[in-house]
Formats: C-alpha cells, structure tokens, sequence
C-alpha cells in the first residue's frame, strides 16, 4: 500500500463523482483504498448513475460514463475501451445451435436492451474485417441494465451481448459460453467527463490521475 503523504491544503475536502456503479464495483473500488492511503484528507463520496448529469447544479466533480457520449459542454477524457461478446447458456445453445456465422442466425433470439438514451431496443452488433453487421432478432425478453441482461441469459433466454468484465466468472464456470467469438461487437468506450469552464483543484485532478491508471492497469 502506498505510503501516506502530506496533503497539500487543496488536496483535502469533499470530492463528489458520480459512477456507473456495475463498473466501478468491479474496476474501482477493489483499488480505492489505494488512493484514500495516498490522499487521507480526502472525503470521497460516489453517487451512482448513468444519466447526464448537471455537474455545476449538482455540485459534482467529475462524473464516469460508459458508452458513446452525446453531445456536451464538459471535457471528455477516455480512460479505456472495454472489450465486448456474444454469448449464451448451454441450455440455450442446446435447444437452438451454435451458430457458425452471423448469415445462420435465423431461428434465434436475443434478450433485448433498451437504450436509457433513446428508449430503442439495440440490435446485435458483428464486426468482421472492419465492417460492421447489425442484427435485429426476437427478443421475448428485454431490459435495460447489465446485471439482469447477464441473468436472462444464463437462465437461457436468448443471446446476450456485454462487456466481457461481466461474465469473466460465468465463462469460467460454464454457466455461459461464447458466441460467434469471430464475429466480436465494438469495443464500448468509458469516458471522464468534468466542466470546461471550472478550473479544476488539485484533488479533482489527482483522482482522475489515478483513475486513468486504474484502468491503464487493466486491474479490478
């Protein structure tokens, strides 16, 4: 654990970000004490979402964001892109196939995720040789968050595509499988964003420093 270090007056205080709370439980947290041994006089506080925030009538510092950003007058700094996959449960393989290629998709289905932004449900995504192929199956199921899109489809409901972070322990045990690997979505960028026209303190910028090397390690 790194050494405790004298805090200058303006790395101290109250430090608000807001999160997207599936990744930084994985990617943040397991590290934070790591931080809070370096900068002990600061208060951190995490509020969760996934929602365009209004930093300066929120009184937040900096915020963290998966996925493509809209439009915004706030500085953007990418710190990573995570790496997506198709997959399915055995259960689901067994009853309709393992496909070979994107062009035999026909007789399956997906569990559907709806855009927070747009309210859409989203096609399944392929890239080969650099060209992307969207794909819109039967979804009998859908929702709009990670964790229960990772749970319908171990139940075997349909295939889903995540952030292969998710299911690093489902592949492991064999509860999922994956899919069409050849045929890999787009990797999903993860984004700082903080306000252009507020100067920045030292304690805002030394955690997303640090931030920036959490996930430049690729540790969680």
């Amino acid at each position: 654990m790194p050494r405790r270090r004298s805090a200058a007056p303006s790395q101290k205080g109250l430090l608000r970000v807001d999160v997207h709370g599936t990744l930084a439980r994985h990617f943040v947290l397991p590290r934070l004490p790591d931080f809070l041994a370096e900068y002990p006089e600061i208060e951190l506080y995490m509020s969760e979402g996934d929602r365009l925030v209004d930093l300066v009538r929120e009184g937040i510092d900096c915020v963290l964001r998966v996925g493509d950003l809209q439009d915004s007058d706030m500085v953007a700094r990418r710190v990573t892109m995570l790496t997506e996959m198709t997959c399915a449960a055995p259960a689901y393989i067994d009853c309709f196939g393992m496909p070979a290629s994107v062009d035999v998709l026909d007789g399956h289905r997906m569990v559907g995720f709806r855009s927070s932004a747009t309210g859409a449900l989203l096609p399944l995504e392929f890239v080969r040789d650099g060209v992307v192929r969207h794909v819109d199956l039967p979804a009998t199921v859908a929702v709009n968050g990670a964790e229960s899109l990772v749970a319908a489809g171990r139940l075997g409901l349909g295939l889903i595509q995540v952030q292969r972070y998710h299911i690093e322990s489902d592949l492991a045990r064999g509860t999922l499988v994956a899919v069409l690997p050849d045929y890999p979505p787009t990797p999903t960028p993860v984004s700082l964003l903080y306000p252009r026209n507020r100067q920045l303190s030292p304690r805002v910028r030394v955690f997303i420093d640090w931030l920036v090397r959490v996930f430049a390690s690729g540790q969680g």
